[in-house]
């Protein structure tokens, strides 16, 4: 059986995979749901200083599905704020669900003061958190995308918290110009890891009251497109971090932990896809990673981490011949004419017998083989 263990910022988790900062890992008995389905640990719902984001309205959540050529893509558009959870509470919340749990438990935390950063830190410490995630920019409060003054308040988080003895991790924002300068400065300035990334904060329109949707103003959205995003960043900062790496955003199934952790990630966050479909879905990608070990021929996921960025080629590399066309096999096409209105270099033309085939324009770009429903379209070499 591989092994699926991994060493996360000292600590030692049965399983890379995390239920991040939500409401379905707000309360004790929420954290002991996600153990009991297979959670590595857990990020404690983030407790914010603002006290307005303590209290959610109603409703919080929108799906927003939109898509092409019967393909669909779901957002999940939320405004779930902060914990409902005062301080001291907050704090008591913990103590209460380490009673319950073995597995590490990382309190979230989003202040605004040095006074209050050092407060919660030792105040979560004493509850016995095993870690604390400081969430300096969210898309649910205070929401900085300024790179220069994210730097200042990550620097401010770590200083006011460096005397707790508990690792210290720092969520990072998505939307700064370059993710990898305030990745550096969470290691020059101490941190103990670095998640990558929050959600996008973003807005969605009702056309028919002409107002944003939801509570009336911007929200977190994520889903399975924010992966790729993800795991672009993760593998540019893995080689030079020395610090560990948590993917966080997009992942739905264990074969996108799996790919999270070829970039370079030590554990993956979940939250989406728990929201979703249920606890249950923990116990799922876990057997899932172990499947692709056992049938890779891998005995741990230390044997993959990284693996893909000595890969990855730079603009100068890419092989640029054109190597392949495309080819219709008349067999499978029905003449639903997807593949003549797609195709931007007039290769696709009809004969008289009412047949598509591929001219000499083809430029072998793979569109119409993406978006041919029957899959009648292959590319094959020139």
């Amino acid at each position: 059986m591989p092994d699926i263990e991994v060493n996360y910022a000292g600590l030692k988790l049965k399983t890379p995979i995390i239920v991040s900062s939500a409401g379905i890992v707000g309360y004790a008995h929420q954290i002991k749901r996600a153990e009991d389905y297979g959670a590595g640990a857990v990020v404690m719902k983030s407790f914010f200083e603002e006290e307005v984001c303590r209290k959610a309205p109603t409703p919080r959540f929108k799906l927003i599905r939109r898509g092409y050529n019967g393909n669909s893509s779901v957002t999940l558009y939320s405004y779930e704020q902060a914990s409902e959870l005062g301080p001291e509470e907050y704090a008591e919340e913990i103590s209460k669900a380490k009673g319950l749990v073995k597995i590490p438990i990382f309190a979230s935390l989003n202040c605004i003061t040095s006074e209050m950063w050092n407060r919660m830190a030792h105040l979560v410490e004493s509850a016995g958190a095993d870690g604390i995630e400081l969430n300096v920019s969210c898309p649910h409060g205070i929401h900085i995308m300024e790179g220069r003054t994210l730097k200042d308040e990550i620097r401010k988080a770590l200083d006011a918290t460096r005397d707790v003895k508990i690792p210290r991790i720092v969520k990072l924002s998505p939307q700064t110009s370059n993710p990898m300068i305030e990745a550096d400065e969470v290691e020059k300035s101490g941190g103990n890891g670095v998640v990558v990334f929050n959600r996008f904060t973003g807005l969605d329109i009702d056309l028919d009251t002409e107002r944003p949707i939801l509570h009336g103003g911007y929200a977190g959205h994520g889903g399975a497109w924010a992966i790729h995003y993800v795991l672009r960043w993760i593998s540019a900062m893995y080689p030079y971090l020395h610090i560990p790496i948590s993917a966080s955003g997009g992942v739905t199934d264990g074969k996108d932990a799996i790919k999270c952790i070829f970039a370079g990630a030590t554990s993956v966050q979940i939250c989406t896809v728990v929201i979703l479909k249920g606890y249950e879905v923990i116990e799922k990608i876990n057997r899932e990673i172990v499947e692709f070990l056992q049938e890779k021929g891998y005995t741990s996921l230390d044997d993959i981490r990284g693996k893909i960025v000595g890969k990855i080629l730079s603009h100068r590399e890419v092989d640029r011949r054109k190597l392949y066309v495309a080819y219709i096999n008349q067999e499978k096409c029905n003449q639903c004419e997807t593949c003549y209105k797609v195709c931007y270099s007039s290769a696709v033309e009809r004969h008289n017998d009412r047949k598509f085939y591929i001219n000499e324009n083809c430029i072998g770009c793979g569109l119409c083989v993406e978006v041919c429903p029957r899959k009648a379209i292959e590319l094959v070499r020139v």
